[in-house]
């Protein structure tokens, strides 16, 4: 099982975290988190890196659900989605998989759940 999905796109970077971000909203994710690696990199270690952005995306009524399953849970969250810009231009956008993060804590109800959480991320993917 693949821990995340991830397609490449035509999109600018810009316009790609734009794109992402409005699909999850309309399935009740919004992005509670985000890291511009690009940046933290020059001012924490003076790297020229790439665009490359970490969203942190969370739907509250998931993370309720999970968290009442399993208390350990909330390490998976939130769901991340990375928009990246390769050297050649070309924008890839990854999102992780639930049901393979899910696994690792062992916990039945947990697994279940991840299963909704993946149909619903695989939808945002189809969209992409």
């Amino acid at each position: 099982m693949s821990p995340y999905f991830t397609k490449l796109t035509d999109k600018s970077f810009n316009d790609a975290i734009d794109h992402v971000t409005a699909i999850l909203k309309e399935h009740g994710f919004g992005i509670i988190t985000q890291v511009d690696v690009q940046d933290t990199l020059k001012k924490k270690i003076d790297v020229d890196f790439r665009p490359y952005r970490i969203l942190g995306a969370c739907n509250p009524h998931f993370a309720h659900k999970a968290l009442l399953a399993e208390d350990k849970a909330g390490m998976m969250m939130p769901c991340n989605v990375i928009v990246q810009e390769h050297e050649d231009g070309k924008v890839e956008i990854s999102i992780i998989n639930p049901d393979a993060a899910a696994n690792r804590l062992s916990n039945k109800v947990l697994e279940d759940f991840a299963c909704e959480v993946t149909k619903e991320l695989r939808q945002v993917f189809r969209k992409i």
